[in-house]
């Protein structure tokens, strides 16, 4: 890693409507999409992404979305969240660790579907691509 360069964490969560696994896959894969977008990643910048979910999703592992997009070198983890009482059900949250030299307040985090009412602070209208494009217009 460049003396300049931090791991920053970018979270995402999103929901899905059914414990299927076309569902799980489809949800994870376009939550993956946007927060990669949305901050200009490049995978062989990924240090490492932690997928959890709700205790009533165990059809497939979000882990392989990731696999799908061909990310076949980023180490990925899967695990169960603790069933806190009223807690949002069907959830899928990511953890993904960034190797960047991105400021961590100008890290965009995404929230989608009913995941908005995790942290609505957040969960502003998508920024998919507004990163990468400042970016490359040198304004950040």
């Amino acid at each position: 890693m460049d003396a300049g360069m931090s791991t920053r964490g970018v979270r995402g969560a999103t929901t899905v409507a059914c414990n299927e696994a076309e569902a799980i896959l489809h949800a994870t894969t376009e939550l993956l999409q946007e927060m990669v977008a949305a901050n200009g990643i490049a995978p062989e910048d990924i240090a490492g992404v932690f997928f959890t979910v709700t205790d009533d999703l165990d059809a497939e592992f979000p882990a392989k979305a990731a696999r799908l997009m061909g990310w076949e070198h980023v180490p990925l983890m899967d695990a169960r969240e603790i069933p806190v009482p009223g807690s949002l059900p069907r959830c899928i949250r990511i953890l993904l660790l960034w190797n960047t030299e991105v400021p961590q307040r100008e890290i965009i985090h995404v929230y989608q579907r009913g995941a908005r009412n995790l942290r609505p602070d957040l969960a502003g209208p998508s920024p998919v691509g507004r990163h990468a494009h400042a970016r490359q217009e040198g304004e950040l």
